[in-house]
């Protein structure tokens, strides 16, 4: 950092490349660049227009945590704060950090600063959601290769998903318009004279800026020069750096009150990119439990699933669940994705693990007729599980079934009948309209538009439907169609130990076209571009009455139908306002977007929360189940007692 005094000019330079430091990053970045770089740097209205952009581009998460690389004096992390996001800054200038801390201290923000090298960042892998370069902050260094190592790094600590946002000169647009020779007045003590010329290899841009107080004289002489990259050597740059999804979003200009040089800053481009990767082994902690994670297998068809293939939303939902279990302590997770050896996977560690999370929802060999099968083979092998058992698997895998257990417990359940695979004809015992599904299934298989009925012509068409187009042979349940309020109600604990009942939501059909039917079936969740995609949970506004009549018989059938650990209850209004329940779900779905993880968010309950709940519950059962079947210590009789019987 310079002093205040007169300092030795080196007068006229022939060549100005010849006077770059390779570190001239570490000095020049003092009181005065907040001076003469003020006009864009130090301007409040200028930062929050940049926060604008970058978050419309970047769209984060409440709870996401992003870190404001080489972030100077903290500008725009401090705006982000302001808005109530997590950030955290670094930037190698000491003056800048501190300047940072100041202000974050004096505006009541939480912000945490520190000091380092972008080459090396003191963050473990894993740690952010988004990292972003902004201000023109990427291309200082002599050699290329450190503006990989820093785009490495930056790979290294985000997230998997996690996003990536640089703002860096457009290097193509400066090397055809950088001015050679400018001079500026800086309030009305300093004036700034700025030479510029390109390297030998025309590769960089070498700047020279020589700053005159009026009254001490000249007081720096300083020479930089930053990398001219085009948008496309970026974008090469993050594909190198494992980066996917790059994003040229465009130019930034920069509209500065002074209007006058704005050199690097002037014109810029903005360019975003994400990370897939997988989450980085977390250490075993001493006295930390060994949870195995058994998912669908994603080398497999599922025919469930649009063109039956696991697709980036999956992915995505795959690592935000590692993300949220990855936060949990005293635990440490094992996935298990790999149906062609998880029978010897699961018997190899048989015995050595604290217990298994059972979200294989999609079946043994994404066969969902044999997701029953995953509960039967860790109970064989003597692994306890999170989750339903096997027979309460098969219970609720047939509508009918549990239609039937419900009538028999008085619970309400729509009218309706079976259709059997032979049945060539049927009486209809009750008024259109109706809604046709299979018998067997979840995931709202079968289930569409096509799927309600209001003349017996759509009634043939929905059966032949679902025989021919989805080649289903099993019985077909033709059941009432409600038209009143779409609930769902999600209880995560058991009756023996302890449980909580989520708010009950509901399906807001507002944006979808009054003339299609109100149902969430398979368009809903799996078709982005059907009209009931737009399908909104919200909470759901009850009668007390009724929510208790709902919440009690929930209870019940939980207990009956051996549903463990959580499950989901879904129920819907008649014309009259009656509830009726339509299924019950074990084993619901533990998406982070799913309609659990949105009830438990009504209660405020985050997804990282809901899923330690389920895994606590699962605990609980556990250990009271083996305290229960443990045999009793008796006391012996007094030895009086047993003389007196005796004689």
């Amino acid at each position: 950092m310079p002093n205040n005094s007169r300092q030795k000019v080196l007068g006229p330079v022939a060549a100005l490349e010849d006077h770059v430091q390779p570190d001239w990053w570490r000095k020049i970045f003092n009181p005065l660049y907040l001076k003469t770089d003020g006009d864009v740097v130090s301007d409040p209205e200028i930062t929050r227009r940049e926060i604008e952009l970058f978050l419309g581009l970047l769209r984060p998460g409440a709870d996401d945590t992003m870190l404001d690389l080489c972030c100077g004096q903290g500008r725009h992390a401090l705006e982000l704060a302001r808005r109530g996001y997590r950030v955290e800054g670094l930037d190698r200038s000491r003056y800048l950090i501190q300047k940072a801390r100041a202000e974050a201290k004096n505006c009541f923000l939480c912000v945490r600063f520190r000091e380092g090298d972008a080459r090396k960042l003191p963050y473990g892998p894993d740690t952010f959601e988004t990292v972003m370069m902004m201000g023109n902050s990427f291309g200082y260094f002599d050699n290329e290769h450190d503006d990989i190592r820093i785009l490495e790094e930056i790979r290294r600590v985000l997230k998997p998903w996690g996003r990536i946002l640089l703002d860096v000169t457009d290097g193509e647009y400066m090397k055809a318009h950088f001015q050679a020779r400018t001079w500026e007045w800086i309030g009305k003590k300093l004036f700034v004279c700025r030479e510029r010329s390109l390297s030998a290899n025309t590769r960089r841009l070498i700047s020279r800026e020589v700053i005159t107080d009026v009254n001490k004289g000249v007081i720096a002489d300083q020479f930089y020069a930053e990398r001219l990259y085009t948008g496309d050597e970026i974008m090469d740059l993050l594909k190198k750096a494992g980066f996917e999804e790059t994003t040229n979003n465009g130019d930034l200009f920069t509209q500065s009150m002074r209007n006058q040089d704005l050199g690097m800053m002037g014109k810029r481009i903005v360019l975003t990119g994400r990370i897939r990767k997988q989450w980085t082994p977390k250490k075993a902690q001493k006295g930390s439990k060994h949870v195995v994670v058994l998912l669908g297998d994603p080398q497999k068809p599922d025919p469930l699933k649009p063109f039956s293939v696991f697709d980036d939303d999956d992915f995505y939902t795959i690592d935000a669940l590692k993300s949220a279990l990855n936060q949990l302590p005293g635990y440490v997770f094992t996935y298990l994705a790999n149906h062609e050896t998880l029978i010897a996977d699961l018997q190899k560690i048989a015995g050595r693990v604290h217990m298994a999370v059972n979200l294989c929802d999609e079946g043994f060999d994404n066969d969902p007729t044999k997701e029953l099968h995953i509960p039967a083979l860790l109970d064989l092998l003597k692994i306890p599980c999170t989750g339903a058992a096997s027979q309460c698997l098969a219970f609720c895998y047939d509508k009918s079934l549990v239609r039937g257990v419900a009538k028999e417990m008085n619970i309400p359940v729509p009218e309706a009948f079976l259709v059997e695979s032979e049945d060539t004809s049927f009486h209809l015992p009750f008024d259109f309209p109706v809604i046709v599904k299979p018998n067997f299934g979840d995931s709202s298989f079968g289930i569409t538009r096509e799927s309600v009925a209001w003349t017996h012509e759509q009634l043939i068409c929905a059966i032949t439907m679902i025989r021919e187009k989805l080649g289903y042979d099993k019985p077909i349940l033709v059941e009432e169609f409600l038209e009143g309020k779409d609930l769902s109600i999600g209880i995560i604990g058991n009756p023996l130990t302890s449980y909580t009942v989520l708010p009950i939501t509901e399906e807001n059909y507002d944006d979808v076209p009054e003339s299609l039917p109100q149902i969430c079936g398979y368009e809903a969740k799996w078709l982005p571009d059907s009209p009931y995609y737009r399908i909104k949970s919200v909470p759901a506004r009850l009668e007390e009455n009724t929510e208790r009549f709902i919440t009690e018989c929930c209870m019940k059938l939980f207990e009956r139908l051996g549903v463990r650990d959580y499950g989901r209850f879904d129920w819907r209004l008649d014309k009259n306002g009656n509830p009726k329940l339509l299924e019950v779900n074990p084993n619901p779905g533990w998406c982070w977007d799913g309609h659990l993880a949105k009830m438990a968010g009504y209660g405020s309950t985050s997804y990282t929360e809901m899923l330690q709940a389920i895994l606590h519950a699962a605990e609980q059962r556990i250990e009271h189940a083996a305290m229960s079947a443990a045999p009793r210590q008796t006391s012996p009789a007094p030895e009086s007692a047993c003389m007196a019987t005796a004689g």
